[in-house]
């Protein structure tokens, strides 16, 4: 069972930072792509950057630039940076791992960003 444990996230001013943190277990953390999606009141639940199990990353186009995805690999926790933040960041932020086609969602942090 994939055990996603999520922290950071808060309300921050316009043009502030904030980071998200997601642990898992160590083979998890090694053979499985992990990354965050945010869904906003009455939206769809969309991507914001991934991390592959071969390194590779991806991100949203509206947060390049913007947020971070990295990780620690002793402590098995991948992170996502986020700085230059807008009030449309706000949202709920959810930690995901796809392993072997199968994909597991956190329960979700939100992020609250105030003009």
């Amino acid at each position: 069972q994939v055990q996603l444990v999520e922290s950071g996230g808060g309300s921050v001013q316009s043009g502030g930072s904030l980071k998200l943190s997601c642990a898992t277990s160590r083979d998890i953390f090694l053979s499985c792509g992990m990354g965050w999606f945010r869904q906003a009141p009455g939206q769809e639940r969309k991507m914001v950057s991934w991390l592959f199990s071969d390194g590779t990353t991806t991100y949203q186009d509206s947060v390049k630039g913007r947020f971070t995805i990295s990780q620690d690999n002793y402590n098995n926790t991948r992170f996502l940076q986020m700085n230059h933040l807008k009030t449309e960041d706000t949202a709920r932020y959810y930690c995901a791992a796809e392993c072997r086609g199968q994909v597991t969602t956190g329960q979700g942090t939100q992020v609250t960003i105030t003009s």
